[in-house]
């Protein structure tokens, strides 16, 4: 179902792929991103809202939109295309500027390993999700 040259079943569908994904990145990585941003499992239980979870799911919703966007309009509508987009704004975008910000928050390179491993496949999945629905 295309609406504005976005087909919005596989802008949907990236969506809730990358979010279950993220959802079992995260929990079987629990341990080890705890210990790299310094914080016990009762702390982060103490701090946590479901405003969190709705921030999360707009920007999953923002970063499928844009890459739905560049694919159409680059026509790169194939897996190939759509990894050859979502990987270097992956890259350029997101990790230099988690890189940036942990350095100067002085957070652990493993905190910013492993959250930048989750926006890669984050990015990834959506990519081969919006070309295999939308192609």
């Amino acid at each position: 179902m295309a609406f504005g040259n976005i087909d919005w079943i596989a802008l949907i569908g990236a969506v809730v792929a990358s979010y279950i994904f993220s959802a079992a990145y995260y929990i079987s990585l629990a341990k080890p991103w705890r210990t790299a941003v310094g914080k016990t499992e009762a702390e982060l239980k103490a701090g946590t809202s479901p405003v969190a979870y709705v921030i999360a799911i707009a920007g999953h919703t923002l970063i499928a939109y844009m890459l739905s966007v560049l694919m159409v309009s680059l026509e790169m509508g194939s897996v190939a295309g759509g990894l050859s987009i979502a990987l270097p704004m992956w890259l350029t975008f997101v990790m230099s500027t988690m890189a940036i910000n942990h350095r100067f928050q002085q957070s652990s390179w493993s905190h910013t390993i492993l959250d930048g491993g989750h926006w890669l496949g984050v990015f990834a999945i959506q990519a081969v999700v919006i070309a295999i629905i939308a192609g």
